[in-house]
């Protein structure tokens, strides 16, 4: 079997056993987190899963990534369960352990990159995503190159005419990069058109939606821009950057954009794919951190944003911060999301609890921005 990305199929029965590791320097409590969060990327992906593990280790093996004892288990639970793919809930994983694994598992092995890979690429609409996925899964393959083959084929443009006596290694990984410089050459284009888009919105107060993934940022656009942006109940639902217009009053506007959903251990790759999108992120003048109040885990969805903002020298942006789903949850919850955040916003984007006072919030930056104007473009405004 091939060591590749994109395998999981798009079929609703697929069954598949998600392994976690935990290692010594890991807290229990971290692993489990990161295992439910793999259960919902899989179920996004199209697969079912039927059961998960997680497997202490002092550190991965080099070629089985686990040992031998929990490999006899989990053959028995593949063939008494007739589970076809396996997970690990790790980002990287080597051509050869997977090739190892599957030779053993006698089914696909994947790790937690091609998952959200998988669906990033199920989940591309406008044409600037798919090039950015395409770019995430090249640059993915790329350094996995040894022992994939003609697996490689599967991807964007597919591999072109190999001359005689070239190796395909040789082949591939040449038009891998080919098409990469292309990719990038696309994305620059349209890197310079967005400039040209914000040289002209250079009077307006712009701010960035951002947020854990599935956290309700393009609910909450739609009803502060009676738009109707793409939502869907699932991770990733939106991977373009939107721009809307939101009246706060009949005679003030402010400018927001829509941004792709951070996700804990987010691939790298994926991050430097999408850095034209996220480049939104950077010009705007402050930020809309919308917080999934429903979530089981709230300081590590706020703790993950953070760090990916501090990744894209963000974090020190002004923020607002939005409780969303208040609609789902118990007073008691409310309460003490309010005691710990005094200085946030809980409401509701589905229903619109709260939008007001939110408004009112935004209505204080453009009043802070007119009474401190801006004196070159483009520049971030500090001040507020």
């Amino acid at each position: 079997m091939d060591a590749s990305v994109n395998r999981i199929p798009s079929s609703e029965d697929e069954r598949a056993l998600l392994i976690g590791i935990k290692l010594d320097t890991d807290t229990r409590e971290a692993v489990e987190y990161s295992l439910d969060e793999l259960k919902l990327l899989v179920a996004t992906a199209g697969a079912v899963v039927i059961d998960s593990m997680i497997v202490k280790r002092q550190q991965i093996d080099a070629a089985h990534i686990i040992g031998r004892g929990y490999i006899e288990k989990i053959k028995l639970i593949l063939h008494e369960r007739n589970i076809r793919l396996v997970i690990f809930d790790l980002n990287t994983i080597r051509p050869a352990q997977i090739r190892n694994l599957e030779s053993l598992f006698n089914c696909r092995v994947v790790g937690r990159t091609e998952v959200i890979l998988d669906i990033f690429a199920r989940r591309a609409r406008s044409s600037e995503a798919k090039i950015q996925v395409e770019l995430a899964q090249l640059h993915y393959i790329l350094p996995r190159l040894k022992g994939l083959g003609g697996v490689l084929s599967r991807l964007g443009g597919g591999i072109g005419t190999r001359g005689p006596g070239e190796k395909m290694l040789e082949t591939d990984r040449r038009h891998i990069l080919r098409r990469i410089s292309k990719l990038n050459d696309k994305l620059e284009s349209i890197s310079n058109h967005r400039q040209l888009l914000r040289k002209s919105r250079s009077g307006e107060l712009l701010g960035a939606v951002v947020g854990y993934t599935n956290a309700g940022k393009s609910t909450l656009i739609n009803y502060l821009a009676k738009d109707d942006l793409f939502v869907e109940d699932r991770l990733f639902a939106t991977l373009d950057a939107y721009t809307r217009i939101v009246y706060l009053d009949a005679a003030t506007k402010v400018l927001l954009t829509d941004t792709v959903g951070f996700i804990s251990n987010l691939p790298s790759n994926l991050i430097e794919s999408f850095k034209s999108t996220l480049e939104e992120i950077r010009n705007a003048h402050f930020l809309i951190h919308v917080i999934d109040i429903s979530s089981h885990d709230i300081d590590t969805s706020i703790r993950t944003v953070m760090h990916e903002l501090k990744a894209l020298e963000c974090h020190d942006k002004p923020q607002v911060l939005f409780f969303n789903k208040a609609d789902t949850c118990l007073t008691e919850v409310i309460e003490a999301v309010q005691n710990k955040y005094p200085d946030a916003l809980v409401g509701s984007a589905r229903t619109g609890d709260g939008i007001s006072d939110l408004k009112n919030r935004l209505a204080d930056l453009y009043r802070i921005k007119t009474s401190h104007p801006v004196v070159k473009r483009n520049e971030h405004f500090s001040d507020i």
